[in-house]
This record gives C-alpha cells, sequence and structure tokens, in this order.
C-alpha cells in the first residue's frame, strides 16, 4: 500500500525535473531608467514572459513547418518573414528545431506613450536543420537579437525580431 504514494511522488518529481530541464536560464538586466517612461514592475515581468513565450511559439513553428502557431506571439513584420521563412524551407523539406537554453536579457526603449518596448537579448541555442527525421546538420549557436514588441489587449507582441551580429 505504501509504495503507491511513493511511486507517485517520484514520478510528479522526474517530470518536475524533466519539464524544469526543458525551461532556458533567464537573466534579466535591472532596469533604472528606459529613457523618458518608467518601466512598472508588472509590465517588466509581462514583457519578458511574453518575450520568452514566442520563442517557443517560433520553435513550434519551424519545427511544424506552421506559420499560423506564430499568430499568438508575433505581429506586423516580425510574423511576416518568419512566415516567409517557413514558407521557403517547407519547399525544401525541411524543418528546423531550436531549443533555446539561455536568455540574458536588456530592455533598452520603452516609449513614452507605451506602445513599444525595446529588448537586446544574448541567447545561446541548439539549432538542427531536419530533413524528415534525420539530421542534416546541428550547432550550438550564441547570438544577439533585437526585438520590439507592442501591447495588445491581452499580451505583449513581438513586431521587429531581428538577429544582429555579436
Amino acid at each position: 500500500m505504501m509504495k503507491n504514494p511513493i511511486l507517485i511522488a517520484c514520478s510528479i518529481c522526474a517530470a518536475m525535473f524533466v519539464f524544469a530541464s526543458d525551461q532556458p536560464a533567464v537573466r534579466v538586466e535591472p532596469t533604472d531608467s528606459l529613457g523618458p517612461r518608467t518601466l512598472e514592475k508588472q509590465t517588466k515581468a509581462a514583457v519578458v514572459r511574453d518575450y520568452l513565450e514566442a520563442w517557443g511559439s517560433f520553435s513550434r513553428a519551424f519545427e511544424q513547418n506552421r506559420a499560423s502557431l506564430l499568430d499568438a506571439d508575433f505581429v506586423g513584420v516580425a510574423r511576416e518573414k518568419l512566415e516567409d521563412t517557413i514558407r521557403e524551407q517547407a519547399k525544401l523539406g525541411i524543418r528546423t528545431r531550436y531549443r533555446d537554453g539561455a536568455h540574458d536579457i536588456q530592455l533598452i526603449f520603452y516609449s513614452p506613450e507605451g506602445l513599444s518596448i525595446q529588448l537586446v537579448d544574448t541567447v545561446e541555442y541548439d539549432v538542427q536543420i531536419l530533413d524528415h527525421e534525420k539530421v542534416l546538420t546541428a550547432e550550438h549557436v550564441r547570438g544577439r537579437y533585437i526585438a520590439v514588441l507592442t501591447p495588445t489587449e491581452v499580451r505583449w507582441k513581438v513586431r521587429v525580431f531581428q538577429a544582429e551580429p555579436e
């Protein structure tokens, strides 16, 4: 009788460990000043949360070649460019798998009217190019991204998402 609760507890702990290991390490630099507007703690937390969720939808969209998965987190130019890239890789019959491992985020500008916030993210991730289930290439990347997020009714969405040489 006692084995079942122990087995359940071990299973829960194992599941927590597995899910926790899938989460990237995130460091957000302190934000004393972001220009003409003060950044509230709740806004900062929402921006970082929504930006990291955008990385998740980005990864799923590229792995499944489904641009519609970008809809919840991307708008405008960022959405259009990512959709074009997904369409091209689908034509080639390949998929791309991204696994972000660490983000070092610096919020650098918050517009006076509160309609956009800019951040710089130094991110480490693994990327694989797949042809069906066969891995064609795999590499570990350290890159720098510039993102501009804009608020919508319920969340912040990425409007600009651009890789920059480090």
